[in-house]
């Protein structure tokens, strides 16, 4: 009897092939697992498909609302951004699919689980380690990773089993969605000098087919989680794609970036984060309102480290936990309200208010109403610079000497 391998299945042309692949190559029952973390229009469709390739069951799991509250939320508190540009989106559904890939292979007493990565990603490291922080006597197999083809001959492989993809050799595009953002990659994009064309854009206009009016939104926070929008409270799942939608209406949220991977290879990748653009920089304002400035700094670094760790596939480590624990801690006065303004692609935060605000009008203010102590600057002054002084008499500049 054939064993059972849990394949975790996104429609696409890589794990599509898969299905094939590891029932020839393996002798395998593959059961397909397709993991609903937005961006996927027809979900059903996808699991017909599995079916039809030769999948002995297709499942498929709603997983929107823990990916939204259990991965996004969290990183929205930490600030993580992969080097201040890539908002994450893809690699923060990679440890939940690797926890629903462990679930499932021990509901089917599978002992195998399989993805559709390729040796030169980063999602090939998060769902294996993920997996073996989880589970550790499962096998992981990545046929992308074993069959070593080319992008257009696995093209041809399914073409020649009659397997239906979404890709052809004039938009080779490699595509990954979610509720965070959209990730393409590969084809013309490869080329560092072509700019991205228009058509691989699909959830954010371009600045000139934007309106001609501003559009303003006013996001709650609780403790650096959103919780409102316009002075409305909305679920999880329904604020990022409200958000989402305004948004890209307006082309926020495009990203072109060449981003240092995990292997070692600089690659070259845009994305699409209406939600993301909008909620990290209204999050990131409401913290300049809260947070001393040796908060604002220190966290600025440990928002770098949970950014590393997210995008190298750690979630599932001491060290991420330890660092959560530090960005909980420094979220129990970033409670309050920032005021966004969308236009022609840009996000700018033109308002803030918060119970817990740092900022003091009446030492801010250089009107009636100033308490500052003026008197005190010479003195502070004097102060501050006799370290300064002392060096300048002890070791003259090179031009004071001669």
């Amino acid at each position: 009897m054939a064993d059972k391998v849990i394949l975790a299945y996104s429609g696409g042309l890589d794990t599509s092939v898969a299905i094939r692949w590891l029932e020839e190559k393996y002798n395998l029952k593959v059961i397909t697992l397709t993991v609903d973390v937005g961006g996927v229009p027809d979900l059903d469709a996808i699991r017909q498909k599995a079916l039809k390739v030769g999948a002995v069951k297709a499942l498929v799991i709603d997983a929107k609302e823990a990916f939204i509250k259990s991965y996004v939320f969290p990183a929205i508190q930490a600030d993580a951004v992969y080097e201040g540009q890539y908002p994450l989106s893809t690699a923060l559904a990679r440890p939940l699919i690797a926890r629903l890939l462990v679930k499932t292979a021990k509901q089917e007493k599978a002992k195998m689980v399989a993805h559709g990565c390729t040796s030169k990603g980063n999602d090939q490291v998060r769902l294996d380690v993920g997996v073996a922080a989880l589970a550790p006597e499962l096998k992981v197999i990545a046929p992308a990773r074993e069959w070593k083809m080319t992008r257009e001959q696995t093209i041809r492989y399914a073409e020649a089993h009659n397997i239906p993809v979404p890709i052809t050799k004039a938009r080779p595009y490699s595509i990954d969605e979610n509720l965070w953002g959209r990730g393409i990659e590969c084809g013309v994009l490869e080329d560092t000098w072509n700019e991205p064309p228009e058509h691989i854009f699909l959830w954010t206009r371009p600045p000139e087919k934007t309106p001609a009016r501003p559009a303003y939104l006013e996001i709650g926070f609780e403790k650096g989680i959103p919780v409102s929008l316009n002075g409305r409270k909305v679920a999880p799942v329904t604020l990022v794609q409200k958000v989402h939608d305004l948004a890209g209406r307006h082309g926020v949220g495009r990203i072109d970036h060449v981003e240092n991977r995990l292997v070692g290879i600089k690659s070259r990748e845009i994305y699409e984060a209406p939600a993301a653009v909008v909620l990290l920089k209204a999050h990131q304002a409401l913290e300049d309102l809260v947070l001393t400035k040796e908060q604002l700094r220190f966290k600025t670094r440990v928002a770098s480290e949970y950014a590393d760790l997210i995008y190298n596939g750690l979630w599932f480590t001491g060290m991420r936990q330890d660092l959560a624990a530090y960005v909980e801690s420094t979220q129990r006065y970033v409670t309050g309200t920032i005021r966004v303004k969308l236009f022609k692609g840009n996000c700018h935060v033109v308002g803030r208010k918060s119970p817990y605000s740092l900022y003091d009008y009446s030492l801010a203010t250089y009107d009636k109403g100033d308490v500052f102590d003026h008197s005190a600057s010479p003195g502070f002054i004097h102060i501050w610079g006799l370290p300064v002084r002392t060096q300048a008499r002890a070791q003259p500049e090179p031009s004071e000497r001669q």
